[in-house]
């Protein structure tokens, strides 16, 4: 991207904010908030480490102390205020599989393991821990038993009305995670049995061993226990009924999500909070007034907004740290284009060319500035696989051990234009889309400057940009598009469900790229059980997909994350993929 090209879209972007900030400054209180909408700018998993995945140190907080790091002890009451950017496109787990649907599952629901979330710890590092599993056994890797805890109870809400969840009640809930209409289903098509052995104690038969079963058993994106009465004894989209920490006690739409803690909640003691609100309001600039105001407890903050709210609010705790974050771009697949100029690699690698990485770390991340405030901010790009993963499994594209491929995470438009040429992508106008109203502001900026760099390179390109319920998540997700599309993938908590994902279990909706030999040694990283030649296995996957490029990995999601909490907030920990509800919240308490 030329110089030029990238400081009109900075002025454009400037120019956006200034007057986004003017007209939120005369709103006051959450009901003000709802009318005219805000929202943290990126729907992450909240921070509470001072190291990233990736290996680079964060500075933690304007004052120099880490987040939540309070003296005394706990106090128990209060509700924590929070916001997101818009309504799940449904609350039930196993409808779709959209992040804010997931996110409310893990409020009011509870799955066999979870992330096992600390203070302090990165959660690159955390293994999975019991939740609903009191153990997990296996003498081959093949099969497995669980054994659940006794005396779990749902929350107390007729007709369910707080009884104990037992393993008939998981039975019904892999049923539906299994059906052939769930979109969920090849996640765990590798697991084939599952049996109650009695109410407490279940037999789990894998095809193969794996190292990763408990991971499994933690994602997020995969089993929420709801009970047996969910099937007609009442309506799961209107009353949820769980057993997790949180109790869905209002729901209103556009407007607001109320949770109250689970007075007989498993976990002993926890959660501290009474209660969780959580408003629905999706401008960024209305969310940051917010907060100052004192109206939200928390906020993910554009980096452009750092060294200001530091300069202007030295009380708040602040984290910086790399998620699990990969804005994506990929394909249509070939039962809609199967001569769309795509399929040739060529292509594919133009646009990754196209794309000038550092330049879009800077316009997202706002490296310099923050760098030149004193805050330990690093450049780094993503792979296929990003890098909130770590070092372990990540291969940094422009080092060496990226090997020959490495230029292609160059940028280099003339180049790119010629292969343009080569493979007859200038002869027709191409479509490229993403979504808005969802992710955010820098995702919305950085898509819209990756646009502006495909012309640049030659591609003829016409833009269209998407509602997230009503379009993106229930047709371009799902194959249904034409051209290209650009989207975060989903942060799996174990980096092998992510390559499956991408390379394995959608090779026709995202991309079309049918790879047999690609999804060979995912498969086979699937069931290494050395952890340093499984670590080589997904090196060496990344560097053979460089090669085609059947997905563009952009450095978009590969920049630090900020979060700021009032400084009453305590308790708080980082985890990974969507179980924060359980992780995190349940955790965290307010000293006032």
């Amino acid at each position: 991207m030329t110089q030029s090209a990238m400081d009109r879209i900075r002025r454009e972007r400037y120019t956006r904010r200034r007057f986004l900030r003017t007209g939120a400054v005369a709103v006051g209180g959450l009901a003000g908030a709802a009318l005219v909408g805000c929202g943290s700018d990126e729907e992450e998993p909240e921070a509470t480490t001072t190291t990233t995945p990736g290996g680079a140190a964060a500075t933690p907080s304007a004052t120099g102390t880490a987040a939540g790091g309070a003296s005394g002890e706990i106090k128990t009451g209060g509700v924590y205020r929070s916001a997101i950017t818009g309504d799940p496109p449904s609350i039930h787990p196993y409808v779709n599989h959209s992040f804010s649907t997931k996110g409310f599952a893990a409020h009011v629901y509870s799955r066999l393991y979870k992330i096992g979330a600390e203070p302090d710890l990165d959660p690159a590092d955390v293994l999975p821990a019991p939740d609903l599993a009191e153990s997990a056994e296996s003498a081959d890797g093949v099969e497995w038993t669980v054994k659940l805890r006794q005396g779990v109870q749902f929350h107390d809400i007729d007709p369910v009305s707080g009884r104990e969840l037992t393993t008939e009640d998981v039975m019904y809930s892999w049923g539906l995670l299994t059906a052939p209409e769930s979109v969920l289903a090849p996640e765990v098509e590798h697991v084939t049995d599952i049996q109650a052995v009695d109410d407490y104690t279940l037999r789990f038969t894998l095809a193969q061993p794996s190292p990763t079963f408990l991971e499994l058993l933690a994602d997020g994106n995969l089993l929420w226990v709801m009970p047996t009465e969910s099937d007609g004894g009442f309506d799961p989209q209107q009353r949820p009924i769980g057993s997790g920490p949180w109790i869905m006690d209002a729901y209103e739409i556009s407007t607001r999500f109320s949770f109250v803690k689970h007075p007989d909640y498993f976990v002993e003691g926890i959660p501290y909070l009474d209660g969780v609100e959580q408003a629905i309001i999706p401008e960024y600039a209305n969310s940051l007034a917010q907060f100052e105001a004192g109206n939200l407890d928390v906020l993910g903050v554009n980096s452009d907004d750092v060294i200001g709210l530091r300069e202007r609010r030295t009380d708040l705790q602040w984290l910086g740290y790399t998620p699990i974050g990969l804005y994506n771009m990929y394909f249509s697949g070939p039962d809609r284009a199967p001569d769309a100029a795509w399929r040739d690699p060529r292509f594919r690698q133009a646009v990754s060319m196209s794309i000038d990485r550092g330049g879009l770390m800077e316009l997202g991340y706002n490296l310099a500035a923050l760098a030149d405030a004193g805050l330990d901010v690093t450049e780094q790009w993503n792979n296929i696989v990003p890098v909130g993963y770590g070092s372990r499994w990540w291969i940094d594209p422009r080092s060496a051990d990226q090997g020959e491929t490495s230029r292609l995470f160059e940028s280099n438009p003339a180049e790119a234009a010629k292969l343009l040429q080569a493979s007859n992508g200038t002869a027709a106008e191409t479509k490229y889309q993403w979504a808005v109203n969802r992710y955010g502001t820098t995702f919305e900026r950085l898509s819209e400057a990756i646009a502006n760099m495909l012309i640049e390179a030659g591609l003829s390109l016409t833009t269209e940009t998407q509602d997230y319920n009503s379009v993106y998540i229930t047709q371009t997700v799902q194959g249904n598009f034409d051209g290209i599309a650009i989207g975060p993938m989903t942060p799996y908590p174990e980096v092998g469900s992510h390559l499956h994902k991408l390379l394995v279990r959608q090779p026709y909706t995202q991309g079309g790229l049918g790879d047999q030999a690609l999804a060979d040694m995912v498969e086979a990283s699937l069931v290494e059980m050395d952890p340093e030649a499984r670590s080589e296995q997904v090196k060496e996957i990344q560097r053979k997909h460089a090669e085609q490029m059947h997905y563009v990995p952009t450095s978009g999601g590969a920049g630090y994350a900020w979060t700021a909490y009032a400084p009453a907030v305590r308790g708080i920990r980082r985890t990974r993929g969507y179980g924060g509800p359980t992780e995190q919240l349940a955790h965290y308490w307010l000293d006032t």
